[in-house]
């Protein structure tokens, strides 16, 4: 969350962390200048990783907003979390009646990244 934060400041954003609210994201960053707001969902991997599991709120959360919804994705090496890149528009259907959560390959999310933007 910390790097995430940061990232967003740096680019002239106002973030502030909404985690606990369980809206689907876990920070909502206004741009000021433009007056928009993003909505973030933070994940948090190993270096390592190969999968990362997304949950369906978030799902629902990136299809309702696809424009606004960044998925922010950070390595975490030996305790030290890098800067995150992020995706959009990673997910293009809607989810099943019994479906709570989608296991998608991390290296197939990151080819779909940017670094900050």
């Amino acid at each position: 969350m910390e790097s995430v934060m940061a990232a967003e400041q740096a680019l002239g954003n106002e973030p502030r962390d909404v985690s606990a609210s369980k809206k689907g994201w876990d920070i909502e960053s206004r741009d000021p200048r433009a007056g928009h707001l993003r909505f973030i969902e933070v994940k948090g991997r190993h270096a390592e990783a190969r999968d990362l599991i997304i949950a369906k709120n978030e799902i629902l959360a990136s299809l309702n907003a696809p424009e606004a919804f960044f998925l922010a994705l950070v390595s975490v090496d030996a305790g030290f979390a890098h800067a995150p890149v992020y995706v959009q528009r990673f997910f293009q259907r809607e989810l099943g009646f019994a479906e709570t959560a989608v296991v998608f390959n991390l290296a197939d999310l990151l080819s779909l990244s940017a670094a900050a933007a």
